[in-house]
């Protein structure tokens, strides 16, 4: 292959070419020859580096080192269960790349190395395996990051939905103490924005699930946040909270942090941008936006004097150019979230006890 990251399934070759097996069978996760062609002929090729090619248990690395070297981490790892696999705009791949770029860059951290982790059951093709592999390659070389060490495992037919993925990864935290991002920080005054519109993933996946069609296709708004982040940090690290709003939505994520705070907040609900056809969507399932996954959006919650610099960055860049203000953080009501509404009411935002659809992340 002229293009180490570039899968080519016609020039596979090995003693027990992969297109002899089209299909994932047990013996691709029992540590023999299938076992080692998956890992030779497939992820070595895609996420190919220095140390990923020791293929040994454990990666060995060192981190960049300058006068000024941080001395401070970050870690996350997270799960990816979305079914279907493919979905416009995304696919499981690409999410689980993104969506642990993004807890990491959500301390303040620049991403550098990723674990990942296939559970894959018996009977996926190769080629969709392929498919996702290759996705997942693109999107880590976007987000500038490396996959150094991972596992597979394959399980009984029946027994999983066609793949589920684990991804795990490091950061490096920048040397200026100024830089104090966490979920206990936000504070009465700081105003919360919003860095686009949201339920586009969930909306995307469910309308393949459901077979539901609307005039305008909805599209997965998946994407690593990190050099969004990097630029808002670059022009104000004033920057209280930093929160994806994945699994729960913006209700949830805003909700767990005035909690942790001990704060309240109130929010625009006609300032939450909300694309129509995702608002469409949610009425006609009997869905609240806010309460929908999004796998390429963050919620800041900044100074109010830090704003000015902040908002002409963030939309700026191709992830924030529909940046909003949605609300303002108080000193009343402690833990709780509110909205005020187009009609000049208010709503209490509260937690869910339990998920408003099916899992899809």
């Amino acid at each position: 292959m002229t293009n180490p990251n570039q899968l080519d399934f016609n020039n596979w070759s090995c003693p027990v070419p992969l297109r002899s097996h089209p299909h994932i069978v047990m013996g691709h996760g029992g540590g023999g020859k299938l076992s080692a062609e998956l890992v030779e002929h497939l992820f070595q090729p895609a996420f190919r580096n220095e140390w990923l090619d020791e293929l040994g248990d454990t990666a060995v690395f060192q981190l960049p080192t300058s006068p000024h070297t941080p001395s401070r981490l970050a870690f996350s790892t997270d799960s990816f269960v979305v079914r279907p696999l493919f979905f416009p705009g995304g696919n499981i791949g690409e999410l689980a790349i993104n969506g642990t770029v993004n807890d990491i860059a959500m301390s303040g951290a620049t991403p550098l190395y990723l674990s990942v982790g296939f559970i894959i059951e018996e009977g996926l093709s190769i080629e969709k395996l392929g498919r996702v592999v290759e996705s997942m390659a693109n999107a880590a070389q976007t987000a500038g990051v490396k996959i150094i060490t991972g596992d597979t495992k394959v399980v009984d037919k029946g027994h999983g939905d066609g793949l589920y993925i684990n991804t795990s990864g490091v950061g490096l935290l920048p040397d200026n103490e100024a830089i104090q991002i966490g979920p206990r920080r936000a504070q009465p005054g700081d105003l919360i924005l919003l860095c686009g519109t949201i339920g586009d993933d969930v909306m995307a996946i469910m309308s393949v699930r459901e077979g539901l069609s609307f005039e305008t296709e909805i599209v997965s708004d998946t994407a690593a946040l990190n050099h969004l982040i990097a630029a808002m940090l670059a022009a104000t690290p004033h920057i209280h909270v930093l929160r994806d709003p994945t699994r729960g939505g913006v209700a949830s994520s805003l909700n767990e942090i005035a909690a942790q705070s001990q704060v309240g907040m109130v929010l625009n609900e006609t300032a939450i941008p909300v694309n129509t056809a995702v608002a469409s969507a949610c009425e006609l399932l009997g869905l609240d936006p806010l309460f929908v996954a999004n796998e390429g959006k963050l919620i800041a919650i900044v100074p109010e004097s830090e704003v000015e610099k902040l908002l002409p960055v963030m939309r700026a860049h191709p992830l924030g150019k529909n940046t909003a203000v949605v609300g303002r953080v108080t000193d009343q009501h402690a833990g709780m979230v509110v909205a005020r509404t187009a009609i000049g009411g208010t709503r209490v935002i509260a937690m869910q006890i339990g998920e408003q659809l099916p899992r899809i992340c």
